[in-house]
């Protein structure tokens, strides 16, 4: 049949009976007979517009890595095939592979800047304050407020713009960080400008919003792993959701070896270091430190692994306070964090703060018991003369030298410590 029907294709003048034939198909697989359509069978692991957050865009973080999502090239845990389904939407972060080519899967963690508890609670604070309704675009809402309205005008990022935001990064703002911040933002195409020119309304909305719930996505990006600084790299985001480079939390390495935890501690000191001491002359410290506010890469090279609570005081300009910033307060003071919560005074932060807190949270669970006694004995003593605030006139890096010194010779040499073998071997600096 299938060769009749070729056959009389060609014989047929007419050029309208040839396309009809032809869309039957000349082709001798080709049945007589319409094949009935197989159904387009949609896998269960797929992203959700709900699930990712881009239902409450642009009250977002951005939407740069979306199509990853959708491409199936960003996957959850080691789930690497598409049957299977999405985990809870209420953890606050997630174990993902992310692909280039489809062939190599590398490790990324899949982050939301706050709870979705928090998030909800969030945008009903959103509708009931400023629509006082239950639901309501947030969007609209948001576009509606005297702020909003002052970023629409503005040209550029300044302080009284930022003013009672909640984000410990933007306590103390210099224009030259704001500037940063504009000229830096990964979610919109680099113009390279201190001017928000560049930036549509939508874009500006979305960068308000992700500096009033959690700063740590802005800092990672203004902040690049590839020049040095200790943060992983950001990947983008999607709706309400952040992929950066995967880590290990600290936690998971408080009963780690004698030479590892040595190792790690090591690595936290130099890192408290650059924040006090960096070519930018950027003076970095924490206003809280957890179990989690560290991680570790597969190398073993120890990074900053959530930057939320990371204040910023520039050394070279210098704070510019705000009038009335004490008093000042709108619906993105308090998104998701309590309104009355207090600013930390600028000129209350010492070059010790950081590292005061990390030695009463951390290195007591890294290091407690893990050396032989005359050395457990200098580190216990040194620990604790830290945790009261140092009880002298010796600034932060003396004291950080001070412990390094202790701790240099028990860390060893070996692949263990990726990041740094073969080089140990042939180089003083380990």
């Amino acid at each position: 049949m299938g060769r009749w029907i070729c056959c009389l294709c060609s014989r047929v003048a007419d050029p309208l009976m040839l396309l009809l034939f032809l869309a039957l198909g000349c082709n001798r697989s080709t049945a007589a007979t319409a094949s009935p359509s197989v159904p387009h069978v949609k896998p269960s692991y797929s992203f959700g517009r709900t699930f990712l957050g881009l239902d409450k865009c642009n009250a977002c973080i951005g939407t740069s890595i979306c199509k990853k999502f959708f491409k199936e090239e960003i996957r959850f845990d080691t789930w690497l095939s598409s049957h299977l389904k999405l985990p809870p939407s209420s953890l606050l972060s997630y174990s993902g592979n992310y692909t280039d080519d489809a062939k190599s899967w590398r490790l990324v963690d899949i982050t939301r800047l706050t709870s979705k508890y928090q998030h909800d609670r969030a945008d009903k604070r959103i509708c009931t304050s400023l629509l006082k309704t239950k639901t309501c675009s947030l969007e609209r809402a948001l576009r509606r407020t005297q702020r909003f309205q002052k970023w629409l005008r503005a040209k550029r990022l300044t302080p009284d713009l930022v003013q009672g935001l909640p984000s410990p990064m933007l306590r103390c703002p210099s224009q030259r960080l704001l500037d940063r911040i504009v000229r830096r933002y990964a979610e919109v195409p680099d113009a390279g400008s201190i001017y928000m020119d560049h930036l549509t309304d939508r874009d500006k909305l979305r960068l308000l919003y992700t500096l009033a719930v959690n700063s740590h996505p802005i800092l990672l990006q203004i902040f690049p792993d590839v020049e040095g600084w200790p943060f992983p790299r950001y990947l983008g985001s999607c709706g309400r959701l952040v992929v950066s480079a995967s880590t290990r939390p600290l936690r998971d390495f408080f009963g780690a070896a004698p030479e590892v935890a040595a190792d790690l501690a090591l690595q936290l000191l130099a890192v408290l270091r650059s924040m006090g001491t960096n070519d930018l002359n950027y003076f970095f410290y924490f206003t809280h430190v957890d179990a989690g506010t560290f991680g570790v890469f597969s190398n073993g090279h120890l990074f900053i692994r959530d930057a939320s609570t990371l204040g910023i005081i520039d050394k070279e300009e210098g704070s510019q306070p705000i009038d009335g910033q004490q008093e000042y307060k709108d619906i993105f003071s308090c998104l998701t964090v309590d309104c009355q919560s207090p600013f930390v005074s600028c000129d209350s932060i010492r070059e010790k703060h950081s590292l005061v807190m990390v030695c009463q949270e951390l290195l007591p669970k890294l290091l407690t018991g893990k050396f032989q006694p005359p050395v457990q004995e200098k580190v216990d003593t040194f620990l604790q003369r830290c945790a009261r605030g140092l009880g002298d006139d010796r600034g932060a890096n003396e004291a950080i030298a001070e412990l390094a010194e202790i701790l240099k010779p028990l860390r060893s040499c070996d692949s263990r410590f990726a990041y740094r073998y073969p080089d140990c071997r042939y180089s003083d600096k380990y």
